[in-house]
């Protein structure tokens, strides 16, 4: 059944400027500026009213009108990146060898180095905007901060199946760099 019209409101807080033009929303705060491309998904985005975004679905069948949740998610997560940022901690697991991991801030990747005893040193690239170092209050933690939670989130993914143990029982090599928690930058918010 096809609905005539359908919609969802997003709130903008405060401090925090979004312009949209053709469906490309950009996203402006204290921590920066975001920009994400939606045309790709046919909703009408307007502004009924200062700091509200309303996303509609004309005519639109289920999946469609399913649509426009997902819409509003984006938009509400470039608020939150650019107003407190997005942190996911990895821990380093390994029962008998050490895993070191280099941070090359210049060449914009991880290294992970010997993992299971490998001598061959792993290359993780991560992406432009997402800020990576060493935990000063845990051992063997890594930290990434960002403010686009895809980035973000991408870049740990990456470095978490770099090290994912094959062709031996993943029961008992339970080694590799898995993600601890996820949170924010700005705690207090």
């Amino acid at each position: 059944m096809k609905h005539i019209s359908k919609d969802d409101i997003v709130k903008i807080p405060s401090g925090v400027t979004v312009t949209v033009k053709s469906r490309v929303v950009t996203v402006t705060g204290p921590r920066g500026t975001l920009s994400r491309d939606l045309r790709h998904v046919q909703v009408d985005i307007q502004r009924p009213k200062k700091g509200q975004l309303r996303v509609v679905v004309w005519q639109g069948g289920r999946k469609h009108v399913a649509c426009i949740r997902t819409v509003c998610s984006h938009i509400e997560n470039l608020i939150k990146g650019v107003t407190v940022g997005f942190e996911y901690k990895l821990r380093y697991v390994y029962a008998h060898f050490p895993i070191s991991v280099n941070i090359n801030k210049e060449g914009g990747f991880v290294e992970v180095r010997n993992f299971l005893g490998e001598k061959v040193a792993r290359k993780v690239p991560i992406h432009d905007g997402v800020e990576v170092s060493q935990s000063a209050a845990q051992k063997d933690e890594l930290v990434l901060i960002g403010n686009d939670i895809d980035k973000v989130s991408q870049s740990a993914a990456a470095i978490q199946q770099s090290t994912r143990v094959r062709n031996k029982d993943i029961r008992k090599f339970l080694d590799g760099i898995y993600v601890s928690s996820k949170g924010n930058v700005v705690k207090e918010f």
